[in-house]
């Protein structure tokens, strides 16, 4: 098992590693890779990301088959198959840290101020279930002075987006909640800056 604090920095000197094109292309691709996780696999993080294709875990964080157990929904929102999912990792395969990884000008963030600012229009009842799970956090920045500065606005609610998922996860779950307060556990969120490549950790 690899530790919290260990695993975290395997990220961010990936991350490093993407945002200075300097990538280990033999990690994704390499065939003595493939083999070697093709019975096992040991993942040393979950990562809860953004189904947005510019937002690829595995390639922002410079891991190789094998390394990450990557779950993706669209505004990375929390509902029961997502912790589901987590818990599976937690308990198969004994990781200790969690990253929920949102990003810049998300697609998911942006319909919910959307749908926020024009309530009754029609919507699907899939990407209402989204909708809904992302308005209970942003709602409130409307009432602030972020109303009139969409670019802000939109940074903001990413990451309050973000915040509300990890304390979904911590405590929406007895055997995550139980895991982060015996110190076995560490849900973190990270922001992705499409521009940059670079991922910022908000805890």
């Amino acid at each position: 098992m690899v530790e919290p604090a260990v695993a975290l920095r395997r990220l961010q000197d990936g991350n490093a590693r993407f945002v200075n094109n300097l990538r280990r292309s033999e990690a994704l691709t390499s065939a003595v890779r493939r083999a070697e996780v093709a019975d096992n696999h040991r993942p040393f993080a979950v990562v809860l990301g953004c189904s947005d294709a510019r937002v690829p875990a595995e390639i922002v964080f410079d891991q190789g088959l094998g390394d990450l157990f990557v779950i993706r929904v669209a505004g990375n929102i929390v509902a029961p198959s997502q912790i589901g999912s987590v818990e599976f990792a937690v308990e198969r395969f004994g990781v200790q840290l969690v990253v929920v990884l949102g990003h810049s000008r998300c697609g998911a963030v942006e319909a919910t101020l959307e749908a926020l600012a024009r309530p009754g229009q029609p919507q699907s009842p899939g990407l209402r279930s989204i909708v809904d799970r992302v308005r209970p956090p942003i709602e409130g920045l409307l009432h602030t002075e972020l109303a009139v500065d969409r670019s802000r606005l939109v940074q903001e609610a990413v990451r309050a987006n973000i915040r509300a998922s990890v304390n979904q996860l911590r405590h929406g779950s007895a055997i995550l909640e139980r895991l982060v307060l015996g110190g076995q556990l560490q849900i973190s969120g990270a922001d992705y800056a499409l521009d940059s490549g670079e991922v910022s950790f908000l805890d």
